[in-house]
């Protein structure tokens, strides 16, 4: 279950520090109230009361991990939309369909993240801040921050076309999050040069002249090299691995579609070269 889900109020901002916790503080500060917000979970049968358990003590590392990968994902994703001034229904539903078909939110959970986006689209603190906070926290998770640069990718296309300053924007969280040049444009070669578009938890059915972005390769490239890089990625995303991290579990549920992806694509390259 998401601690998202469970624990909701200012104090997360206190746990946080920084520009995601002043997001947090702002979108949830309504819930305290005297000494503090008091939450209640069911355990075992009965209530258990999570005040105590949370207001008194720090969260442990995988709690902590988790909210600031929702914190930062949609306060992130906020500032993208709003770079032109307004965020379109069409990019709000987008970010809607990453929380539906890549998180698989439930409706109190989504509720929490697009208060998180409200915030974040008004909030005096920066996407930079926002992205230079979220790469300290996961820095030695390069899978998480390259899902942050796809769903960047889908929010920007979904609005017309990706303008001049959605790609400056998407190029610096590149840069910030220390990943190679190349990624933005594989990733974008999927949506915009012949990858069948985003259908779901499985990423849609790349084409084989699409499904060489996927593994990060051209279709120059040698078997070998597209071997090596396919089992690269399948080590990399494989589903044990991204367990054993203590990722949050929203993000193991994308990283096995990211896993079905690659795949998929594997499946398509060797039908299209005989191997």
């Amino acid at each position: 279950m998401s601690c998202l889900g469970t624990i909701i109020g200012g104090t997360i901002g206190l746990f946080l520090g920084g520009p995601l916790g002043a997001i947090a503080g702002a979108a949830f500060g309504s819930f305290i109230s005297g000494a503090g917000a008091r939450f209640t979970e069911k355990v075992d049968g009965g209530e258990q009361d999570r005040y105590s358990a949370w207001y008194g003590n720090r969260m442990n590392r995988s709690q902590h991990n988790q909210m600031t990968f929702f914190v930062g994902a949609f306060s992130m994703l906020a500032k993208l939309a709003a770079i032109d001034g307004k965020v379109s229904e069409k990019e709000r539903r987008k970010v809607e369909e990453f929380m539906d078909n890549d998180l698989s939110l439930d409706a109190a959970t989504k509720a929490s993240g697009f208060k998180i986006f409200d915030t974040a689209v008004n909030a005096s603190e920066t996407f930079y801040q926002f992205a230079n906070q979220f790469y300290r926290e996961f820095r030695y998770q390069s899978q998480l921050l390259e899902l942050m640069i796809d769903i960047m990718l889908r929010v920007a296309l979904e609005d017309g076309g990706i303008s001049s300053e959605e790609e400056t924007l998407i190029m610096d969280a590149v840069h910030i999050f220390r990943l190679d040049d190349g990624l933005y444009g594989r990733l974008k070669a999927k949506y915009t040069g012949g990858y069948s578009g985003y259908t779901g938890p499985a990423y849609g059915s790349a084409s084989a002249g699409a499904a060489y972005s996927v593994l990060g390769c051209k279709s120059t490239d040698s078997d070998d090299t597209l071997k090596r890089a396919y089992r690269k990625l399948v080590s990399e995303y494989h589903p044990d691995k991204i367990s054993s991290k203590g990722l949050p579990e929203e993000f193991q549920k994308v990283a096995k579609a990211k896993f079905i992806e690659i795949q998929n694509a594997w499946d398509k390259i060797k039908a299209a070269r005989g191997l």
